[in-house]
């Protein structure tokens, strides 16, 4: 029934006769898919924007850091200060629940930018404590050298890596780090590596101007003792982030004598919930896509569903002469559906390509000037499922008109006018 050259030519020549009527009824259905790759593209690009500031930290992570305590407990005040230590260090690294215990520390406080000096250049950068396994936690992208390892823990090596804005300072562009000396406070270090930004934005600015030194060095060179001033941890994968948060907490406030239901006392940030979060919100936005985008679609059917019942009306003799000359139901059916998936997949087909090469064109121009809105393209899979939509819509178009068509009896037919 695909390959007769008949029906194609019948189809054709209703095509020709109405082309107004055909382009009119065929531009509802392109709209309704163009306008469907158009929302899925923005959506898409909406998506990675914001997932691209999740793509240089491990989502199974979380972060704590001291706050005051709002609740008395076993003799001790409300109001009161205190510091996480090495002593947490060692008690969190024995949980089950965690994959990576990194203690952190931060000359100046947070966000305190500190003097270094190079010979006869200074700049004001960023100073932190770490531990090597941040690496497993926060992405560390190493463009020259290497990053600090357990040796430079163990031995208590006064050395450092540097950020690329903090190379831009304090070097030359034909000089090497690697090798050379900065002063940080007062104290020399020697730089071992250089590295680059993963992420995009605010925080590339910021981590671009930090420098990063042993944690037990940072803890003897500045006089901070056992202090500890954040944990960045990683929960097992056998476990989620929110249960080994759940389990930090109630050791952490145990050891610092902390009421179990002081909420204010410890700061975090769950990564892993935020990232579900936004999971959950762009599989919201993507459904509301679908459904517009389909009801966009079916009304564009509706449309062709409603010329075709025109064209059987109008051919309503022509059907009667086949049903007397022995078509059978089937063949008539067949003929008056494979019309309207014929018009409805070349418009759909339409649509998609201007919206693909639509969507194409602004990835083109944004490139990456748009942080927030990155890459919004649609991949092969919604291309097909598209089409697949198209298809069955053209089929659900015809259905009602050819069963018109082949309800009709031959003789009536054949007395229409």
């Amino acid at each position: 029934m695909l390959i007769d050259r008949d029906n194609w030519q019948e189809i054709y020549a209703t095509i020709k006769k109405n082309k107004l009527r055909t382009l009119l009824t065929s531009l509802g259905v392109g709209w309704g898919i163009f306008m469907l790759v158009i929302m899925l593209g923005a959506g898409n690009g909406l998506k990675n924007g914001v997932m691209n500031d999740f793509s240089g930290t491990a989502t199974n992570s979380f972060f704590m850091w001291t706050q005051k305590t709002t609740k008395p407990y076993k003799g001790m005040k409300p109001g009161r200060n205190f510091d996480f230590n090495n002593g947490d260090v060692i008690a969190l690294s024995q949980l089950k629940e965690l994959s990576v215990v990194s203690p952190q520390n931060q000359l100046g406080g947070w966000r305190g930018d500190n003097s270094v000096v190079r010979g006869l250049k200074t700049g004001s950068f960023q100073v932190n404590g770490a531990f090597p396994n941040i690496a497993k936690i926060s992405q560390v992208k190493i463009i020259e050298g290497r990053f600090i390892n357990e040796n430079d823990i163990r031995e208590k090596r006064k050395v450092c890596v540097i950020g690329t804005r903090v190379k831009e300072e304090l070097f030359t562009q034909s000089e090497k780090a690697p090798g050379e000396y900065i002063r940080i406070n007062g104290v020399y270090f020697k730089v071992i590596g250089v590295s680059k930004p993963v992420s995009n934005g605010g925080e590339a600015r910021e981590e671009a101007s930090k420098i990063v030194v042993p944690f037990s060095t940072f803890q003897n060179a500045f006089n901070f003792g056992d202090e500890v001033g954040w944990f960045a941890i990683s929960s097992a994968p056998e476990y989620s982030a929110a249960e080994a948060e759940e389990k930090v907490m109630a050791i952490v406030k145990e050891r610092h004598k902390i009421a179990p239901d002081d909420k204010q006392a410890i700061g975090s940030w769950n990564m892993e919930k935020q990232y579900l979060k936004m999971k959950g919100l762009f599989t919201g936005i993507n459904l509301l896509i679908w459904f517009v985008g389909i009801g966009t679609l079916i009304a564009g059917v509706i449309g062709i569903s409603n010329i075709m019942l025109i064209v059987v009306k109008e051919r309503t003799k022509e059907i009667g002469v086949k049903r007397a000359l022995g078509a059978t139901p089937f063949a008539v059916t067949s003929q008056i559906i494979i019309e309207s998936v014929f018009l409805t997949s070349l418009a759909g087909y339409f649509g998609l390509v201007i919206g693909i090469l639509l969507l194409e064109g602004v990835n083109t121009a944004m490139g990456n000037d748009v942080p927030m809105f990155k890459n919004p393209t649609v991949d092969i899979s919604v291309a097909i499922i598209s089409l697949s939509v198209l298809v069955f819509c053209g089929a659900l178009a015809g259905l009602i008109p050819a069963r018109r068509a082949v309800s009709v009896h031959p003789v009536e037919a054949l007395r229409a006018e």
